[in-house]
């Protein structure tokens, strides 16, 4: 019963955002609106900075800007979606999280992840990181045999008997990085957030290597998506907050932090 309850939740907050069938259901970050390293900012919310006062830690390289042609577009949108994460997503992700324990929802979001294989091991094969594509391979093997089709993660915490080979957590936004494409301009969707026009073409590239694209039918893909998306969230309140609360111009700290973070994404 709490189950179906909360599978009804999700699905009454994707009603409420019909825009999302128009992308289908697959994408490698897109279960939530914003998803940040840790590493971004502090725990006072602010971008870190180095001694010359870039955005950016100290020793790493200078990351990759985008210039912002489309500023009021983009401004809208994220007033768009500011707006709407706290009137709906916010306060049903945590009924969601009251209905269901941390334990089954961290499954469910193993079980997405686990999905999100083919992604990860073909763009890991476009970077030429076959290594990274074999590790993957093993991942996905062993939890989708062992883990209850990757409900649960039994290769979590375990020691890589190979510590140099990177996780390969790759998308074709990165794999195009990779290869020298520039962001492009900045760009912010409606519901899903910052973007750019690079990690605009990957998101479609990446919806036609996706498992989900192929096996679901258009409403099964929609619940899905929603699924998934008010689930993360759930396990990730607070992060939005911190960094929109420590930031004199929001907009303007989101997007140094996004580009940051992909710019870090493609160098590794």
């Amino acid at each position: 019963m709490r189950l179906t309850l909360a599978l009804l939740i999700a699905l009454i907050a994707f009603a409420a955002v019909p825009a999302f069938a128009e992308d289908g259901s697959s994408a490698t970050q897109q279960f939530a609106q914003y998803k940040f390293d840790d590493n971004v900012w502090d725990d006072s919310g602010n971008i870190i900075v180095d001694d010359d006062g870039d955005q950016q830690k100290a020793g790493e390289p200078k990351h990759e800007l985008a210039s912002d042609p489309f500023e009021g577009w983009n401004r809208f949108w994220f007033q768009f979606n500011d707006k709407l994460y706290f009137a709906l997503f916010k306060p049903i992700a945590q009924g969601y999280g009251y209905v269901l324990p941390q334990k089954l929802r961290q499954n469910f979001s193993n079980f997405f992840h686990n999905l999100l294989f083919p992604v990860r091991f073909v763009n890991c094969l476009l970077q030429f990181k076959f290594q990274a594509a074999g590790l993957n391979l093993s991942k996905f093997v062993v939890n989708s045999t062992f883990g209850l089709g990757g409900l649960a993660d039994v290769t979590e915490g375990r020691k890589k008997t190979r510590p140099e080979i990177p996780d390969g957590i790759e998308d074709f936004g990165q794999t195009l990085g990779h290869w020298g494409m520039g962001n492009g301009p900045y760009l912010v969707w409606p519901l899903l957030g910052p973007s750019s026009a690079r990690d605009t073409v990957g998101f479609v590239g990446d919806y036609f290597v996706s498992v989900d694209t192929y096996v679901l039918s258009f409403w099964e893909a929609v619940g899905y998506y929603a699924f998934g998306r008010i689930n993360y969230l759930s396990l990730n309140l607070g992060q939005y907050e911190t960094l929109k609360n420590g930031a004199i111009d929001p907009y303007q700290a989101f997007k140094d932090a996004y580009l940051r973070m992909r710019a870090k994404a493609v160098k590794e």
